[in-house]
């Protein structure tokens, strides 16, 4: 669903990115683990379109990024560190309004469905999205991705800044959304979660994929292990 083949970003003598080869299957969660400035964000603005390759090519549900980029908008959402939503509209109105964007139609039960499904109750839904936390905003942020039926959810530092139980509840939304067969490839810096919730688990620094992991086959302890081994200069 989402590829990377041979992706470099380059800003002047800068290697953001260096050749990275990377695929996330439907069903997947790929957590990319890494430092500041280790290339998580770029990967996930490539695949986004956000910015131009300097080589390489970004595919997403086999559609190339590259020469395509507005067809392959339609499979994926994305949900970033800090969610912008209209604050003067309800989380119920947002949604309305992003699934109208994607054009998509959807009858006012059946989005109120997808926000209790995503974990915002009703009477939450109807109030003003500038009174909301972080983790009310972002599970505003899954139902768009659900009423918009994205096969792809990219995620940079979805759960930094949330307390233990809407970091453990987003986590059990992804699981979910995995289940359901959504490939989801999310940058973070928390390697609990990263063992946690991720089918895979790859580590970055200074532009390079360094070392990649099925989660089942690695502990948390020897996974701290080997991440701080590898950030030592």
């Amino acid at each position: 669903m989402l590829e990377a083949i041979d992706l470099s970003k380059s800003y002047g003598t800068h290697k953001a990115l260096q050749d990275l080869n990377l695929r996330v299957a439907s069903g997947e969660v790929y957590c990319l683990l890494g430092a500041n400035g280790a290339g998580k964000t770029t990967t996930i603005n490539l695949f986004l379109n956000f910015i131009s390759p300097s080589s390489g090519e970004v595919k997403i549900n086999g559609v190339s990024v590259n020469k395509k980029p507005v067809e392959t908008k339609k499979f994926i959402a994305y949900i970033p560190e800090n969610l912008i939503l209209y604050p003067d509209l309800s989380g119920l109105e947002n949604l309305t309004y992003f699934t109208a964007l994607a054009s998509k139609s959807r009858d006012i039960d059946h989005l109120e469905n997808l926000l209790q499904k995503s974990g915002l109750h009703m009477d939450a839904a109807r109030k003003r999205v500038s009174g909301y936390s972080k983790g009310m905003r972002q599970k505003v942020g899954i139902a768009i991705a659900l009423a918009k039926e994205a096969k792809a959810l990219l995620l940079d530092e979805p759960t930094s800044g949330l307390d233990p139980k809407a970091s453990n509840e987003f986590s059990d939304l992804l699981k979910a959304l995995s289940g359901d067969g959504t490939a989801v490839l999310m940058a973070t810096h928390d390697l609990f979660r990263a063992q946690d919730t991720g089918s895979n688990i790859g580590i970055m620094k200074k532009g390079q994929l360094l070392e990649d992991y099925l989660a089942k086959e690695i502990t948390l302890p020897d996974l701290e292990k080997r991440y701080l081994d590898l950030m030592k200069d």
